[in-house]
């Protein structure tokens, strides 16, 4: 079996684990396991405090520090609600694609580096190449986190990192931060005939969503200086908003979920500060006869942005193997950010198109998966001089 025939019976094989975020991804984590000690190649697995998850970490090539470490996320987005037109967890081959769920959100990703495995091995690698197979990046992120941090420690620490996400294998060196929130309303609840002697969480609620739009309609007229991204400003949207209990009952409970999109260098808490700073308006006056209402914000979960690093050692080499002469920045968060904040060089490259992702019938066109083994061969021709 060709490279690109075993990539391909890989992906389906992956698929077939329902991997959703909500879900273990141990079964998986056990298959890729056992194909690795076919492939005589060392692992260690990381699991979750829960235990329910790991990431699997491998190594091809010599024990030293100064390889690529080629990293991707074993989890998906949910079906329930999609029309599919056939089992998203079934693989299914038509024409020039392939169909089910993360075929390119990443699973095929996956399955290219675990079919790549032995033209690493037969390689003459001077440097190592890397495999991180890791959980959670479509709720978190922090599935690679505890493997960060130990590469360099009791992992050999790579010279650069590659984030096989979908990006058309064009090299992205730039993506935005996001951050989730929820904000929580307490009022005092009373008859709405007397809607006056209370507070209404919900119309409360209300003026602090009607706030967020007031600093995202300034990040729009702020923009993006570097004009690469689209949309091209940082953004704020309120996703979930529920609260009260009946038409005449003045609300004490509302509370709304929202995130903050930052463009690379934004502070990750600005739009949360700047809320709050809004928010000690409210209670300053009008809350202040009412010591039992309130409002708090959590902080949910950051994913740090990832910014142009311009010659690093990871945008040199992505370039080369994947044969373009310049980057692009994309507006959807990865992994990627992290290992940039641990000092490592990272850029995003990877098969297919993310407009397909998280969609019913996701696909991904197998020239795309046959590009990015010949991206990885290239790969190969740079760690063995």
């Amino acid at each position: 079996m060709d490279a690109l025939e075993h990539a391909i019976a890989l992906t389906g094989r992956l698929v077939s684990f329902d991997t959703e975020s909500s879900k273990s991804n141990l079964p998986l984590i056990d298959f890729v396991a056992e194909y690795l000690n076919a492939q005589d190649v060392p692992f260690i697995r990381a699991l979750n405090p829960a235990g329910d998850k790991a990431a699997i970490f491998a190594t091809i090539g010599p024990d030293v520090a100064g390889g690529v470490l080629l990293s991707g996320h074993t989890d998906v987005v949910p079906v329930e609600g999609q029309d599919w037109d056939s089992d998203p967890f079934v693989m299914r081959r038509e024409a020039s694609r392939l169909y089910g769920r993360g075929v390119v959100d990443m699973k095929g990703f996956g399955a290219a580096c675990l079919a790549m495995i032995p033209e690493f091995k037969r390689a003459r690698l001077s440097r190592p190449i890397h495999l991180l197979l890791s959980y959670d990046e479509e709720t978190t992120c922090l599935g690679p986190v505890d493997v960060i941090s130990r590469l360099g420690v009791d992992l050999p620490r790579p010279a650069a990192v590659i984030v096989g996400e979908p990006t058309s294998m064009h090299v992205a060196d730039a993506h935005k931060s996001v951050t989730t929130h929820t904000t929580r309303v307490t009022g005092f609840e009373i008859h709405s005939a007397n809607l006056h002697r209370g507070v209404s969480a919900v119309h409360v609620g209300c003026q602090l969503v009607v706030e967020l739009e007031k600093i995202a309609a300034q990040l729009r007229v702020a923009g993006d200086p570097s004009g690469r991204f689209d949309p091209p400003w940082s953004s704020i949207h309120v996703g979930v908003i529920h609260g009260g209990t009946a038409r005449n009952i003045v609300a004490r409970d509302c509370e709304f979920h929202w995130e903050f999109r930052g463009l690379p260098g934004a502070p990750p808490r600005f739009a949360a500060d700047q809320l709050e700073a809004y928010a000690n308006q409210l209670r300053s006056g009008f809350f202040a006869n009412f010591p039992q209402a309130g409002i708090e914000t959590f902080i949910e979960n950051e994913v740090p942005g990832l910014a142009p690093e311009i010659g690093s050692a990871a945008e040199i080499l992505a370039l080369r193997a994947a044969r373009r002469n310049q980057t692009i920045a994309v507006p959807y968060a990865t992994e990627a950010g992290h290992f940039q904040s641990a000092g490592l060089p990272t850029v995003v490259c990877g098969p297919g198109r993310i407009d397909e992702a998280h969609q019913p019938n996701e696909y991904i066109e197998i020239s795309e998966l046959a590009a990015c083994l010949d991206f990885m061969r290239r790969v190969i021709l740079d760690l063995s001089n």
